[in-house]
């Protein structure tokens, strides 16, 4: 009797972990397909951003899964990549800044400089411009850097719309 158990378990078992294996491979988006909609994504928030007659830089970032531990990145620069020298000798590298954008979004998991009461970490900057989002298949981050916060914020949000709903 218990060698029947077994083999009905092994059986009940083997099904479910091959039904979890089809629905994981369901769940993968292809590269070339990311590829394709981190483009979209970028060429919508260049379009707003022409619209709001900002320049910067344009970061897509997909995270697979439900936790952050890895991602693949697309960025564009609009217009600019750095901002010149002001009065305190000073230039802004707007690449680093929307990048520390999205690692804030993917340590915290909201949209950038949101999270009252916590102290930005060592590389973040706490400033809105960034949104992320969970889909079913993980974690979409779009980030902006070159405007006002305001503005930044509007330009990602578009990126964002352009393609979460194929993901």
């Amino acid at each position: 009797m218990p060698s029947r158990k077994l083999a009905v378990f092994t059986i009940a078992f083997a099904l479910m972990l091959g039904s979890a294996t089809c629905h994981a491979q369901k769940a993968k988006i292809s590269a070339k397909k990311l590829d394709a909609l981190e483009s979209q994504a970028l060429t919508t928030m260049k379009a707003k951003a022409d619209e709001l007659k900002i320049q910067g830089v344009a970061v897509v970032s997909w995270v697979p899964g439900d936790t952050v531990q890895s991602w693949t990145s697309k960025m564009a620069v609009v217009g600019r990549l750095t901002d010149p020298a002001a009065s305190d000798g000073k230039g802004n590298d707007l690449l680093a800044i929307a990048y520390a954008k999205s690692a804030e979004m993917a340590n915290t998991l909201k949209d950038s400089g949101t999270v009252q009461g916590r102290t930005p970490m060592t590389g973040e900057f706490g400033w809105q411009g960034g949104v992320i989002e969970h889909l079913a298949d993980g974690w979409l981050i779009v980030a902006f850097s070159g405007g006002k916060s305001e503005d930044d914020v509007q330009v990602s949000r578009a990126g964002m719309a352009a393609i979460k709903g194929s993901l």
